[in-house]
């Protein structure tokens, strides 16, 4: 079963910039909801150089319709030069979740 929700998920390396990430989104109702995932350590190239940092997840439940505002929100929002953007479909669920997730990612 297809739903017309997904997550969307970007990484940033500082705990209060996470969090601000994630309540300014729920604030805006451009998602439902935001889960920020506890530090881990990110190794990755960059420049030309092998990197490793402290990272946090924030993952956004949200909706098809809300999701370009979000992405667009996050990229001039964010601190990285190239901020991690990755969205997953949500293939299913249950009915009272996805339903809600729906209501509060609609602009009231």
């Amino acid at each position: 079963m297809s739903t017309n929700i997904v997550i969307a998920q970007t990484t940033i390396d500082n705990e209060t910039k996470a969090a601000e990430l994630a309540h300014g989104a729920v604030d805006r109702r451009l998602a439902a909801c935001a889960h920020i995932d506890p530090a881990f350590t990110a190794v990755y190239r960059w420049q030309g150089a092998v990197q490793q940092e402290r990272e946090w997840r924030i993952s956004y439940k949200t909706t098809r319709d809300r999701l370009p505002e979000l992405a667009e929100w996050v990229a001039t929002t964010h601190s990285y030069d190239v901020p991690e953007w990755i969205v997953l479909p949500v293939e299913g669920g249950s009915r009272e979740y996805l339903g809600w997730v729906v209501g509060e990612s609609t602009e009231s």
